[in-house]
């Protein structure tokens, strides 16, 4: 898991009427309960017994439901704003704690940075950031929901290729070796949602084709990263992708602890 510096712009106002709101520039995407920005706020509220409220209003740059833990990370920073505003006391080992009771991907989303993680997503293993590199981030105009790629993935009937060399990943990370961890690329999720979302396949061939070293899906998409060496190679590869009809929303990145 990587940090790059796509994020999104929360601000947080402390009230004295108990309650807890939650402002979102986009129209679909939920507030109240149904955010987990909100119930992050919540459960630490809850569980100190604090009796006053919070504002949040959350700007959002990260693609929705797009395989990128953008509500993750809004949860994440919730946390750690809560903590900070209402002066709690909890360590960063404490909140991700408490973020993995939200969500797989809230305790990375905390530590944030270049980790390996394990189990659901809680066993978490700081590594070694990898070489400087660009990414171009680009989504299609489609979202697919997490919870129903997971269900249709069928791990035992993968081809040993397609399952991840994580060992020989790590190895490329330490030694900073950018065409290893390029050549490394897997994701075993791309069976499942390249099968009803055909259009992920054509970007990545087409990053591909624009000088990328490697490109892949992100988490269970259907957004598409591919890596560059060079900036110019990167921002080349972004003006390109406005012959694809389907991607509206695409970005340069780069990897950040």
């Amino acid at each position: 898991m990587q940090t790059v510096n796509l994020y999104d712009r929360i601000e947080m106002d402390r009230t004295e009427d108990g309650v807890i709101r939650t402002e979102t520039n986009l129209p679909f995407v939920p507030d109240g309960e149904g955010n987990l920005a909100w119930r992050a706020a919540k459960l630490l509220l809850d569980e100190k017994g604090i009796k006053d409220g919070v504002t949040i209003k959350i700007r959002k740059y990260i693609p929705v439901a797009a395989g990128m833990a953008g509500g993750s990370t809004d949860a994440a920073a919730v946390l750690v704003g809560v903590n900070r505003m209402f002066d709690l006391g909890f360590t960063k080992k404490e909140l991700m704690e408490r973020g993995v009771k939200l969500g797989a991907d809230v305790p990375y989303c905390i530590m944030r940075g270049t980790a390996l993680s394990e189990g659901i997503g809680e066993i978490l293993t700081e590594l070694p950031a990898p070489p400087q590199c660009h990414l171009v981030i680009a989504k299609p105009q489609i979202s697919v929901s997490t919870k129903a790629v997971y269900g249709k993935l069928r791990v035992n009937e993968l081809a040993p290729e397609e399952h991840p060399d994580i060992d020989g990943m790590l190895e490329c990370l330490r030694t900073k070796d950018l065409k290893g961890i390029c050549d490394r690329l897997e994701n075993v999720l791309e069976t499942v949602t390249i099968k009803e979302y055909p259009i992920i396949e054509e970007v990545k061939k087409h990053l591909m084709d624009q000088g990328a070293m490697g490109a892949l899906m992100s988490g269970s998409g259907p957004t598409i990263f591919a890596i560059f060496q060079d900036k110019k190679t990167a921002d080349n590869a972004l003006k390109s992708l406005r012959s694809i009809e389907d991607i509206k929303q695409a970005y340069v990145v780069r990897p950040i602890r």
